[in-house]
């Protein structure tokens, strides 16, 4: 430990000359929030390529880039001398074994939409059988057509499959299957044709079948109890065939009602197949409680079509091309930070990830070690708008002393009630890196030092607060993720 600090304060010796971030600079931050946020959407699994075929990626991986920060650091480009033209943003997305994002990927380029983010969309990405990783990464590479870095994000780890598989699935293969509470994507393809590929998507508050964009959806399993009702108990399991599921955008939070999921085969449904839905197999939606009723596009509209019984089989029914999904696990990953601190543009990466927390001790000597990854020793943990004495371990690993309440909250000696405070780390520059963790310090209540919520001065006042303080030295700290 005294090894990691040591090199900890001289690594620091390069940031001397900074202006220190203060307090009220990070209050002011965290009132405001000036963030900027680069979203990156994928699916989960990619099919090989084999020869001189291209099978590109689909959904095809997307990029939204949100927040006030943006325009702000366009001011600031503006500012130093650069024409509007060369404050405009592209970007080049490829494989993590790529060596030249220039010429090895695809070019970005970004264009407005109408809730004022950014989006682009690389449609020709591939993975060839030359490549023999079972997993890999995408990396997104932003800069300004000025030539000035913004910096480099991951995409989440990919699993590289040969074909979709028509077996009926175990758990052995879980990371195959789609699990409830999961986020998936569907498309159509009419006649297998790529070039009719139309996404399920949800566009100023409807769903609608694009050509060029789509939406993430949390698959949710649904009570059959409960189906027919708007509140609905939510299971955890994997999804199977003939189950009640509930898509729900990960956006807006716009729903379509809950539905039967049927296998499909030959463009039909089939009514008695029980098994765990696949990655990229194909299905159907039936309107829970309708007479043959499932999810349909035509053209980009979203409607419903009457399916017909098949003559011959009691257990299937008669599909159209445009009631035939196919549906596939993605991903979501965001990273936000803000410069507004900084003064000038920064190169963002590498970016610092939280992947988890560990609480150590108690009472006046609590520390909080960070999991992640591209920790560095410029970092520090903030608590709020208070600085944490942070110590660093290695790229992975961050130790922290976590702050005394008193100091957080002016109003601690008369409150009783849990203080929630959000994880940020910021750098020595004044980059700050945006986390979805918080802490939150809870006093441990007991029969003897029970108070009123609205406790007056009085003369006994020093002895309440020492009551007061104890019990939050003695906190039981609690930690959790917001989504």
């Amino acid at each position: 430990m005294k090894i990691n600090v040591f090199v900890h304060h001289r690594e620091d010796q390069s940031f001397s000359s900074l202006l220190k971030v203060t307090r009220d600079s990070v209050r002011q931050y965290l009132q405001f929030r000036p963030d900027q946020s680069v979203t990156i959407l994928h699916a989960k699994v990619a099919q090989k390529s084999y020869g001189n075929e291209k099978r590109f990626f689909c959904p095809p991986p997307c990029v939204y880039l949100s927040g006030h920060g943006w325009k702000v650091r366009q001011e600031q480009l503006k500012a130093s001398g650069l024409n509007e033209s060369a404050c405009r943003i592209f970007g080049y997305m490829g494989l993590d074994s790529s060596n030249d994002p220039r010429t090895d990927s695809f070019k970005l380029s970004f264009e407005e939409q109408t809730d004022k983010k950014m989006f682009a969309c690389a449609k020709t990405l591939y993975i060839s059988d030359t490549d023999k990783r079972k997993h890999f990464r995408l990396l997104l590479h932003l800069f300004h057509n000025g030539g000035q870095e913004i910096g480099t994000f991951n995409s989440r780890l990919i699993k590289v499959i040969s074909k979709p598989s028509q077996k009926r699935q175990s758990m052995k293969n879980a990371d195959l299957c789609i699990s409830s509470g999961s986020k998936v994507s569907l498309f159509n393809r009419l006649r297998s044709q790529t070039v009719s590929t139309r996404y399920l998507a949800v566009e100023d508050g409807a769903f609608v079948a694009s050509a060029r964009q789509w939406t993430a959806f949390t698959v949710n399993l649904v009570e059959e109890t409960q189906a027919a009702h708007s509140e609905y108990t939510m299971c955890e399991s994997y999804i199977c065939y003939g189950c009640v599921v509930q898509l729900v955008c990960t956006d807006s939070g716009v729903a379509l009602p809950p539905m039967v999921i049927r296998k499909v085969n030959k463009q039909q449904a089939c009514l008695d197949v029980d098994e765990p839905v696949s990655q990229l197999h194909k299905c159907a939606f039936q309107f829970r409680g309708s007479d043959h009723m499932y999810l349909c596009l035509s053209n980009e509209k979203i409607i419903q079509f009457q399916a017909s019984p098949c003559p011959k089989e009691s257990n299937k029914v008669s599909l159209n091309d445009g009631s035939c999904w196919t549906i596939i696990g993605t991903e979501v990953v965001e990273y936000s930070f803000s410069e507004s601190l900084t003064g000038h543009p920064a190169t963002i990466s590498p970016v610092p990830v939280i992947s988890g927390l560990e609480l150590n001790g108690g009472g006046h000597v609590a520390m909080l070690e960070l999991h992640g990854e591209n920790f560095s020793p410029h970092l520090r943990v903030w608590f709020g708008n208070m600085e944490a004495e942070t110590m660093f371990r290695s790229s992975r690993s961050l130790l922290c002393v976590v702050p005394d309440v008193s100091i957080l909250s002016g109003e601690w000696r008369w409150t009783r009630q849990p203080i929630t405070v959000p994880l940020s780390l910021i750098r020595l520059d004044g980059l700050i890196y945006r986390s979805w963790f918080s802490f939150t310090y809870t006093p441990e209540h007991s029969p003897s030092s029970q108070t009123s919520g609205s406790a007056e001065r009085s003369a006994d006042s020093d002895a309440l607060i020492d009551t007061i303080h104890q019990e939050f030295t003695r906190t039981n700290f609690h930690l959790f993720m917001q989504s």
